[in-house]
């Protein structure tokens, strides 16, 4: 416990000392797709009876929690290949168990961070108010720990920093756009959409949007999420300790 807050309140302790402009850089896109897409495109625009920005924000939502959560792997590559943060880690008592929580949870705290900003841009410049409820937080976690699983298990694997652009152009990227957070995921050709429909991001959409209009979740969806979410964490620390010297 003691080892996992001390990599948690690291982490916190780096965020806070750049809070302001931490902010101003999850604020960027989301604002840009809101006036963009939301209000500018998507005026007059309706989606499952509702207003294109009502469809777009939910989406929103699941995309920037799950790209703030995995961007924990750019800091840990730079900690790890530049200033050797890693190797003091190692000799210190420190289980991998609590390296791994500890940088997963920063992750989520960002990914919080960016949840927050998105329901106050969306209040503000596009009036548009969700229903938020505890199972919608959950939803939220469990998207935001899946992916800082997964940037912590990429970092620990790739062997340059250079490499870390491969697996976001190739996973991350496709996913954000293809997983439901900008059109309904039945629109996709046939022959794709199976595949998209069983994307972690593409669960989270569904759900997150269901909730946030008041409707329900399908448990059957956060079950996966949960498995995944212990499928990633296991594998993170897999990769921790065949990361280490």
């Amino acid at each position: 416990m003691k080892g996992f807050l001390a990599i948690y309140l690291r982490e916190i302790l780096l965020l806070k000392k750049r809070f302001f402009r931490v902010l101003l850089s999850f604020s960027i896109n989301p604002l840009l797709y809101i006036m963009a897409f939301g209000i500018g495109l998507g005026k007059g625009i309706f989606l499952q009876g509702r207003s294109y920005l009502e469809f777009l924000i939910p989406g929103l939502i699941s995309a920037s929690s799950m790209l703030q959560a995995f961007a924990i792997n750019v800091e840990i590559n730079v900690a790890r290949f530049y200033l050797k943060v890693f190797e003091e880690f190692q000799s210190a008592p420190l289980s991998s168990l609590s390296y791994a929580l500890g940088e997963v949870f920063s992750g989520v705290t960002r990914a919080f961070l960016s949840v927050i900003l998105i329901l106050l841009l969306a209040q503000l410049f596009g009036g548009v108010k969700i229903q938020l409820n505890p199972l919608f937080f959950m939803i939220v976690f469990l998207n935001a720990f899946i992916f800082a699983s997964l940037g912590l298990a990429s970092a620990m694997t790739i062997k340059a920093h250079a490499d870390q652009t491969l697996i976001t152009n190739f996973i991350i990227t496709p996913m954000m756009f293809l997983g439901g957070t900008f059109f309904p995921v039945e629109n996709l050709p046939g022959f794709i959409k199976p595949i998209i429909e069983i994307l972690p991001l593409t669960l989270v959409s569904h759900n997150l949007r269901s909730l946030a209009w008041g409707q329900g979740a399908q448990i059957k969806d956060i079950l996966i999420l949960c498995i995944l979410a212990l499928v990633f964490f296991v594998l993170s620390i897999y990769t921790i300790q065949r990361a280490k010297d």
